[in-house]
């Protein structure tokens, strides 16, 4: 696919700020290139521990949501957890879990069943709830939109305290303003409601779960290591639920990457043998990739009560049957997504490659896969792309997004087909009558206000970094930026007119290039590329000279280390 290749312009005096910080004029520049701009932002970036995170007092209703749930635990009252049933729904189920039995209180949980249920707490849950005699609902990851629901919940005589994280839907005012439409609740823990103060709204419904629980243990006088061992629950959500690694959200995945190292939780550790990891060097790489699928993938093909309960184990042999079944659901889940993708490329080829919103249909597709799927579209034509299937009442349908379209403001606009929405500006689910799904596509693009421009990837390049500043030193030093992810992204630095001295593949699967570049200055590096080697020897042909865009590292082999940079992006002269 065609790349548009961009190196940053971001000013600032990368000397001075180096001096200060006692860091390299790269680093210094790097940071500015994140937008973290001031002596207190980069001070914060490089060194804050959980005493840089947000006053949890500054969340909206969070008093009251605290009062009500310490009324509630001092009389006895039976509270009920609802949950969702992806990796964020878990987490955040399972740190109230802890929270709450640790406070003395009477809770139990429920998460609903992704296919039967659908996103979300529902009418049946809470009838249920009230059958079983249960006084409170508290939410988490999910209840901002339920506005019947939880009117109903108010009906039957329940208190209901909600947090969530999600956008929320508004209306307009005769007088041309807006106001947020909130279901009737007891206490509304959100920071995207327009009245919230919180100074970082970007968090994962984990992480106001975690917050919440905060406030309950400060004043219950609960010690602040408690609070602190629950950190690596609300960092697992954050990558997994692919939050911006900004502002406190990187403190707490950078803290709660180091407590994973030594956890007492039973299942995570489960998971991280299932999975043949080194707990000491576990990233946000291993949270994203291979630990949060597996607790995702209880959710997506059985159900979310085998991740929760994994998280929850006080059984050893308990947690590693739990873990064990958590990462074959995986593996299964790999092969039917494979699946999905060959369906929706081959549609999009035959009958959509022209269309701004890619809009496919899917008969076979596990209901729950469709977002993985969509993803994995979207990525190939970097086109928003919504993936539907068949779900209880119709179709039922799951969106990833680009930067360039907001995909929930999409389907605010033709929610007239839908039947239920929600997402936000890069994700959505949705569901609607099987006899909508034309108009749908048809009204999706006709409102779609993109240009073709919006449609080329874009590549972002920190800094034309010649190969002889390429060191062990910045190697080491580059470390102070991580955790990488969605927001701190990795560096990607770049050079030029590169001659390639020597290129082979390797791998059983020729999967793998290994290169020998040389620069105009005459200094040579190992290069490896992750790639199809039969058509990267394909698309060089003859040609030797080529443009990159890298990442250094150190490569160690028998006991041997040298200098290497691993080829994210290339482009070859003619």
């Amino acid at each position: 696919m065609q790349e548009k290749w961009i190196l940053y312009a971001k000013k600032a005096d990368f000397q001075e700020i180096g001096h200060k910080f006692h860091i390299s004029p790269i680093l210094a520049r790097l940071i500015r290139n994140r937008d973290v701009v001031g002596d207190e932002a980069v001070g914060r970036y490089l060194y804050s521990g959980p005493e840089g995170m947000h006053d949890p007092g500054l969340l909206p209703d969070m008093e009251g949501a605290v009062e009500i749930l310490e009324k509630k635990i001092a009389a006895g009252a039976r509270i009920r957890i609802v949950g969702d049933y992806d990796i964020d729904g878990v987490c955040s189920s399972c740190i109230l879990a802890l929270g709450l039995k640790r406070l003395g209180a009477k809770a139990d949980w429920e998460i609903p069943d992704r296919i039967k249920d659908g996103y979300g707490i529902n009418e049946s849950i809470i009838r249920v709830a009230s059958a079983e005699g249960i006084d409170t609902i508290l939410t988490c990851d999910n209840g901002i939109a339920a506005i019947s629901q939880i009117a109903l919940a108010k009906e039957l005589g329940m208190t209901v305290v909600v947090t969530d994280h999600h956008d929320i839907q508004t209306r307009a005012l005769e007088d041309g303003s807006e106001e947020d439409l909130l279901p009737p609740a007891d206490a509304l823990v959100n920071p995207k409601r327009r009245d919230s103060t919180y100074p970082f709204p970007q968090i994962c419904g984990a992480m106001v779960a975690y917050k919440l629980i905060q406030v309950l243990y400060e004043r219950a006088g609960v010690p602040r290591e408690e609070w602190l061992e629950m950190m690596e629950l609300a960092a697992v959500a954050t990558v997994g639920d692919v939050m911006k690694l900004q502002d406190e959200n990187r403190i707490v995945v950078k803290e709660g990457l180091k407590r994973i190292a030594h956890t007492k939780n039973l299942g995570l550790r489960a998971l991280i043998r299932a999975n043949q990891l080194d707990p000491a060097k576990i990233s946000a790489y291993h949270i994203g990739f291979i630990i949060g699928p597996c607790l995702n993938a209880g959710g997506r093909l059985q159900t979310a009560k085998l991740a929760l309960g994994l998280l929850l184990a006080e059984d050893e042999r308990e947690a590693e049957e739990l873990a064990a079944e958590l990462k074959i659901l995986n593996d299964q889940r790999k092969d039917m997504t494979q699946e999905g993708v060959i369906e929706a490329q081959a549609q999009v080829e035959e009958h959509y490659r022209e269309d701004k919103v890619l809009v496919v249909f899917l008969p076979d597709c596990h209901e729950s896969l469709a977002g993985i799927v969509a993803g994995r579209i979207r990525e190939q034509y970097n086109k928003p792309t919504l993936i539907l299937t068949y779900g209880e009442d119709g179709a039922k349908g799951s969106g990833r997004s680009i930067e360039a379209y907001h995909m929930f403001q999409g389907l605010v606009e033709v929610q007239d087909l839908l039947t239920k929405f929600g997402g936000h500006p890069m994700a959505a689910g949705f569901s609607l009558p099987l006899e909508n799904v034309g108009e749908f596509r048809r009204r999706l693009n006709e409102n779609a206000r993109l240009t073709p421009e919006d449609f080329v990837p874009k590549v972002w390049i920190d800094i034309a970094l010649p190969f002889e500043y390429v060191s062990e030193e910045l190697i080491e030093e580059l470390e102070l930026l991580e955790p990488f992810g969605n927001g701190n992204e990795k560096p990607q630095f770049a050079q030029r007119d590169l001659f390639v001295r020597s290129v082979r593949v390797m791998g059983k699967n020729r999967n793998v290039v290994k290169l020998m570049l040389v620069n105009e200055q005459g200094t040579a590096l190992d290069a490896i590329v992750f790639t199809e080697g039969n058509r990267f020897l394909e698309e060089m042909g003859d040609k030797r000279r080529m443009d990159v865009v890298y990442y250094p590292t150190v490569n160690e082999y028998n006991g041997r280390r040298s200098l290497q940079i691993v080829v994210k992006n290339w482009r070859f002269r003619g």
